[in-house]
């Protein structure tokens, strides 16, 4: 099985420890991983924001980058579902503008072997309990991309509840978005401190020590939001628990 770790911009600008979380637990569960170097942008910020020509470079590149692999690993939501639900829209939009369909051959190679982290453990690899070990009150946030375009499900939880010393405690309004929306912040920036205000309120209710997401760009939303309240809510990526073990914790 080739692995290729799609680690997203925001991850590997901001957040790097969680590529390196990912790649932790993939290796200690038998899984080869690569990081093919020629990677970019998915293309998101683009597409959402209107300039849907300027992402299909980017499709390209994508498709080019991860040539040749059994699977795409993706830690984080938003971007697999760029992937899974956008590009195919991207192809299908070239196509009807009869630009052929190259883009949509292109999306259509990478659409089946691109895989958000929880699909690929409990899909793919099928497990559940990856021997983690974090001994800390968490909360579980279900972002938006994760819940309502790929469909995660229970996934997140089940690994949750099968991490050692890790006692998860229910969010109120969990369902609901935190109010980063990519670009929606910055057009819309009044209503998503409003949205991140009552999300992290609701965080902090739980009384729990962190609040996990599939998404960074989510929790650096959150976690500024937290710490502007002066709460002491630690925001940690799903992979950074699941990469944690009783002999070497994150």
């Amino acid at each position: 099985m080739r692995v290729a770790l799609f680690v997203t911009c925001i991850n590997d600008a901001l957040y790097p420890r969680t590529g390196q979380a990912v790649v932790t637990l993939l290796e200690r569960l038998g899984v080869q991983v690569d990081f093919p170097e020629a990677q970019s942008c998915c293309g998101q910020p683009q597409f959402n924001t209107g300039y849907r020509h300027a992402t299909e470079p980017l499709v390209h590149r994508y498709a080019e980058a991860f040539e040749g692999y059994d699977h795409i690993v993706v830690p984080s939501g938003s971007c697999a579902a760029m992937v899974r639900d956008n590009y195919p829209r991207i192809g299908e939009k070239a196509a009807a503008e009869g630009r052929g369909h190259v883009l949509a051959d292109t999306a259509a190679r990478v659409v089946p072997r691109t895989y958000e982290l929880t699909e690929f453990l409990v899909d793919v690899l099928g497990v559940t309990d990856v021997g983690a070990y974090f001994p800390h009150t968490v909360t579980y946030h279900p972002t938006c991309h994760g819940l309502r375009m790929l469909g995660l499900g229970k996934r997140p939880r089940q690994l949750l509840e099968q991490v050692r010393g890790l006692e998860l405690r229910e969010l109120e309004g969990a369902e609901e978005c935190c109010g980063f929306g990519g670009t929606f912040s910055v057009k819309n920036a009044a209503v998503s401190a409003a949205m991140g205000t009552d999300k992290a309120r609701h965080v902090e209710e739980t009384g729990a020590a962190a609040v996990c997401t599939v998404d960074n760009s989510c929790l650096m939303h959150m976690g500024g939001t937290l710490s502007r309240r002066g709460s002491r809510v630690r925001p940690v990526h799903l992979a950074e628990i699941l990469a944690g073990t009783e002999e070497s914790p994150l």
